[in-house]
């Protein structure tokens, strides 16, 4: 059954930009700087520095108690991200492990694997407003049979934009669509999905950073009599604090929950996130 929701909910990231004041020129020091590139739902906009890798653990668990009382969900990812020469360009992979239960059957194993590239088309480093376009292939590692996976190489596009309002306060914003050519229940039928996203971010200080973010997906499937789009609208208010360790590296450890806004979300969850960023070129190589 598709589920409608107000339209307001859809333009929310569109209403937030309009509303964002021109971006001013930002300190140095500014503690906005400290931890620019550790969204959680809410993809940023800043690539790979040359020289320097980042690894991230992601674990998101979801209840949705509206389908049903044991349907819920657990994510594991695992996403490597590496400059290609430059800032410029960055590639890296995400490979999810799942752990599902519905309507009383449960399953478990790796889902699709994404294999990204980013393209840092726009960077400021006075005002930290950034664009980096990314395009993803994505394999069909998933088991489609125990509903963790397509079963189809797919192709994904999203577009990040990240800008830094003043010394304490960004914000970000997504669109995106994902494309599963011969996804669908009949033949030749494919699948499109389509991703909006916000969020807003307050630097207290260099390490503790406060962070409210909105994503809503519309998402195909397909039906006997045709297709179905549903739409899921989930908020979700976190924190992330940084770490530096020796040799410039950074640990950053992070918390949120997401609270589904409409029934086709999960009603409430619990997100973790890890980060480690360290340098792999030393200073004469770079």
């Amino acid at each position: 059954m598709t589920h409608r929701t107000n339209s307001t909910l859809a333009c929310l990231p569109t209403i937030m930009l309009l509303a964002l004041p021109a971006s001013a020129e930002i300190a140095a020091d500014a503690p906005v700087r400290s931890i620019m590139d550790n969204s959680f739902l809410v993809e940023e906009a800043y690539n790979q520095e040359a020289g320097v890798v980042q690894h991230i653990f992601t674990a998101n668990y979801g209840v949705n108690r509206m389908s049903g009382p044991d349907d819920r969900a657990l994510e594991l990812a695992f996403t490597q991200e590496w400059p290609l020469f430059s800032q410029t360009h960055q590639i890296g992979f995400t490979a999810p492990y799942l752990f599902v239960e519905s309507g009383g059957q449960s399953a478990d194993g790796f889902g699709d694997v994404l294999l990204n590239y980013r393209w840092q088309a726009l960077f400021n480093e006075d005002t930290l407003t950034a664009l980096a376009p990314r395009f993803s292939l994505i394999l069909p590692t998933g088991d489609e049979s125990e509903g963790l996976g397509d079963d189809t190489l797919g192709y994904q596009f999203n577009l990040p934009f990240s800008t830094a309002l003043d010394d304490r306060w960004s914000a970000h914003a997504n669109a995106g669509l994902t494309f599963l050519p011969d996804a669908g229940a009949s033949p030749s039928s494919d699948l499109l999905h389509y991703n909006v996203g916000a969020s807003a971010i307050y630097a207290c200080n260099e390490r503790l950073h406060l962070m409210l973010e909105w994503v809503g997906t519309w998402e195909e499937s397909s039906t006997g009599s045709g297709t179905d789009r549903d739409f899921a609208s989930v908020i979700s208010p976190g924190a992330r604090y940084a770490f530096d360790c020796p040799n410039d590296a950074q640990l950053v450890l992070g918390l949120a929950a997401p609270i589904g806004l409409n029934n086709n979300a999960p009603d409430i969850g619990v997100f973790f996130y890890l980060s480690f960023e360290h340098g792999f070129l030393t200073k004469s190589q770079e």
